[in-house]
């Protein structure tokens, strides 16, 4: 993600779920490789680069910590915020130039909404709120862009989700999904994408087509065993590097119309090929793995009908 989207000098980067700051490190050490580690730059910009360029905030006190000393330990003495992007303290991130993260799944406790009082969606869905976040984090100079991973639920969910992807597709050029192999984050039931994107001048019409990259269908079965390395995603960089995508030929490789997406209701659940694979039952995989995709989607479900009680809910409060 970091090679793709390409941090520059004076550009300022931000993860707002930075975990231990591994993205931050990332960006950083891809500017340090392109400038004899800063020595190219003159004082003042090795000086924004060292305390500005780069950073975060983590909800999580003992990670937190974690990426306090990481940082320091690259030599990088950027903020970064002990809170939650998703309620207030997240409304002073934003204006940057690149945004890199793996926001956290799942829903908020208890089934209940953000605490951030300017979202246009307030939803229970986390990924819902952070995708809303990085894009309004975003200048809106036609430059600035994101990578973002994100489970497959995001991509399709209607009502809140229908609306802030068409947010999503309207203020920013989405300009590709990965779809990622299964059981590489998480629980091996959670299917998961990088979503590409750049921010436009404008807040109406900014994408065209967006494009899908499928690396989950026809992938070997993936995990500690076979561990995902940089050689798979050598023809997906490949596809998203080129000059003209519509000149590629892979199979793995297609694009949709804006026209497209919303004809099937802002969907982005699209670009999977059709699976060669004959099932049989030397492949059936390992049962405690398909145990773990029962209980993913099982809690996915839950949450989903907590959020449904909660809404029930409010609408009593408010009739009464």
């Amino acid at each position: 993600m970091t090679d793709l989207l390409k941090p520059q000098v004076g550009e300022r980067c931000n993860d707002p779920a930075c975990g231990t700051f591994g993205f931050m490190i990332a960006a950083s050490q891809y500017i340090k490789d392109r400038t004899d580690q800063f020595f190219d730059l003159d004082s003042d910009m090795a000086k924004f680069e060292k305390y500005e360029a780069f950073t975060g905030c983590e909800l999580v006190h003992d990670t937190h910590r974690l990426a306090l000393m990481n940082a320091m330990l690259h030599d990088i003495r950027g903020k970064i915020i002990f809170g939650d992007t998703l309620s207030n303290v997240g409304k002073e991130l934003k204006d940057y130039d690149l945004v890199l993260t793996n926001p956290p799944f799942g829903t908020k406790k208890g089934g209940e909404r953000t605490t951030r009082d300017d979202f246009t969606y307030p939803t229970t869905n986390k990924q819902l709120n952070f995708l809303q976040h990085i894009y309004r984090s975003l200048k809106a100079d036609g430059k600035a862009r994101a990578g973002v991973v994100l489970p497959d639920n995001v991509l399709f969910g209607d009502g809140d989700g229908e609306k802030i992807r068409a947010d999503l597709l309207d203020k920013c050029n989405l300009n590709m999904v990965l779809r990622l192999p299964t059981g590489i984050f998480y629980a091996q039931g959670v299917k998961t994408n990088v979503l590409f994107f750049t921010r436009g001048k404008e807040d109406k019409g900014n994408t065209k087509e967006v494009w899908f990259y499928d690396l989950r269908s026809n992938m070997p079965s993936l995990g500690k065993t076979t561990p995902l390395l940089r050689e798979h995603f050598a023809d997906f960089e490949k596809a998203y590097t080129a000059e003209d995508r519509h000149s590629v030929k892979d199979e793995r490789l297609s694009v949709f119309t804006i026209d497209e997406i919303r004809e099937r209701g802002n969907s982005l659940d699209l670009g999977l090929i059709h699976e060669e694979k004959a099932v049989d039952f030397v492949e059936l995989g390992d049962p405690i793995e398909a145990a773990e995709e029962a209980i993913a989607n099982l809690s996915e479900a839950i949450d989903l009908i907590q959020s449904i009680a909660n809404d029930l809910k409010r609408l009593e409060e408010v009739e009464a």
